[in-house]
């Protein structure tokens, strides 16, 4: 986006890819379907040191600029009602050809294989070295994005090219990714997926709830929620924080109403076991170790139970709790939180306020942005005025 934009404003631009093709990462982008934008955006859907750095890049790149934009390199949009947009082929593959190809058309000289091993400035003039040599540039735009998924060649030299000129990096963490668990549970759980309500626990406080699909696994838990809860809980960990998930296995009950939703259960079937009525209503693996939790024997009859084990299964279903103890790390994250601290960057021209002529755009910035959609918006929006500016 910012060699496009400064291409198209009249600017010599050359793009630097350390990986044999450019945009691995749009290719694997929304499960190969790409969510490109998000048509509700606002500083609400960011984190970091200041999340409102991106109100003034987001305005100037509108839903309705993006989409003509989009039309101005052979895209069309499938506009979804929650806001997410995906190009109408469905496949990821469309974006990057329509960016490629513009791209070429622009006069951009692309450069694949070449990785840059350092950026220097020389009186008023940039030095680009890679293994093939070195150029000379008056301008220079670090778009590295982050350490997230190195498996599609992300490293974090562009916080390493950053900090040579000064710049702060605010601490990175993985972000979008699965969890891990502390507990003696979740492995014999794997494989088990269902519908449920996530709140994030942070030093015993509730901080975030959110529904959606979870699905154990022998590392911990993974699902669409769990991505939707993992920029806090990452955080968190990584500022030492006590983190723990409360899960709601039946969201779509009150607690009175799962009470009386399994009392008359129970007294319909009372020679059944506890176990088999419960294998009604939840997946079988985890009503094997939610009885084992509450220390209630699976096999007694249904007629059995307590009032008071019948109090404790219905607060277990609808909040059991499991310590966080780690994430999954960068190798599986879609993105990364931290990187070079907003306060040293303009946001209205995205140029360093340190180095005259450097610039940076997307995730190398303290920027992170919520799952669907909202990283991209960010990266487009922030490439589009570098390049712009770098070009006048």
């Amino acid at each position: 986006m910012a060699a496009l934009s400064a291409a198209r404003a009249g600017a010599s631009v050359t793009l630097y890819e350390h990986n044999a093709a450019v945009g691995k990462k749009i290719l694997a982008s929304g499960n190969g379907r790409c969510n490109i934008i998000n048509t509700t955006a606002s500083a609400d859907d960011y984190a970091g040191n200041d999340p409102h750095f991106v109100t003034y890049p987001l305005k100037q790149l509108s839903f309705g600029y993006f989409q003509t934009f989009c039309h101005s390199i052979g895209l069309v949009l499938d506009i979804k009602d929650d806001g997410r947009c995906y190009p109408l082929s469905n496949e990821a593959k469309s974006v990057l050809l329509a960016l490629k190809s513009a791209v070429a058309e622009a006069g951009v000289s692309v450069l694949t294989d070449t990785e840059v091993t350092s950026v220097t400035k020389k009186d008023t003039h940039f030095i680009v070295e890679t293994a093939q040599g070195t150029k000379r540039f008056d301008r220079v735009l670090i778009a590295t994005g982050s350490e997230a998924a190195p498996q599609l060649g992300a490293t974090g030299d562009g916080y390493r090219f950053a900090a040579a000129f000064g710049h702060e990096i605010v601490p990175t963490y993985p972000s979008l990714v699965q969890l891990h668990l502390h507990s003696k549970y979740h492995h014999k759980m794997a494989g088990v997926k269902t519908h449920a309500e996530i709140s994030l626990i942070i030093d015993g406080k509730q901080r975030e709830k959110v529904q959606g699909d979870i699905l154990f696994a022998a590392y911990g838990i993974s699902g669409l929620a769990i991505l939707d809860i993992s920029q806090k809980a990452s955080h968190a960990l990584l500022n030492h924080h006590k983190v723990a998930i409360s899960i709601n296995l039946l969201p779509r009950y009150e607690r009175q109403e799962l009470h009386n939703v399994l009392e008359k259960l129970f007294a319909s079937v009372p020679r059944h076991s506890i176990e088999t009525v419960l294998c009604g209503l939840l997946p079988a693996k985890t009503v094997t170790y939610l009885l084992d939790e509450a220390a209630i024997l699976p096999s007694s009859p249904a007629a059995d139970l307590s009032i008071k084990d019948l109090k404790k299964l219905v607060h277990l279903i609808q909040d059991w709790r499991f310590e966080v103890s780690d994430t999954h790390g960068f190798k599986h994250a879609e993105v990364s939180g931290g990187g070079v601290a907003t306060t040293q960057v303009n946001n209205k021209t995205m140029e360093s306020k340190l180095i005259q002529g450097l610039y940076f755009a997307g995730e190398v910035l303290d920027i992170v942005g919520k799952r669907g959609g909202y990283n991209f918006h960010f990266a487009w929006a922030s490439g589009m005025i570098a390049g712009k500016e770098m070009a006048k």
